[in-house]
């Protein structure tokens, strides 16, 4: 079951985000961006914060339905392959 974001990702909850996924770290194998609709580039620190735990774990990160906002974004700062974009 793949772990999924909310809504809108921000400043305002990355960091309660990002905790809330640490605890549930079999589910950070696959990220469900589906319902992601508001975000800016604090999603990115999650999402690489996520993959370097996991790394850490010999596990990878699978970032799946990724609006072509984020792909973009990632593009922009370099990241993309880093998240399998």
């Amino acid at each position: 079951m793949p772990f999924c974001l909310p809504n809108e990702v921000t400043q305002e909850n990355a960091m309660q985000l990002q905790q809330e996924g640490l605890s549930n770290l079999s589910e950070l194998r696959r990220i469900d961006c589906s319902a992601l609709k508001d975000f800016d580039s604090t999603v990115l620190t999650v999402l690489l914060s996520w993959q370097k735990t996991l790394q850490a774990n010999d596990q990878s990160l699978v970032v799946e339905h990724a609006p072509e906002k984020l792909k973009v974004l990632a593009s922009v700062y370099g990241v993309s392959a880093l998240l399998g974009f």
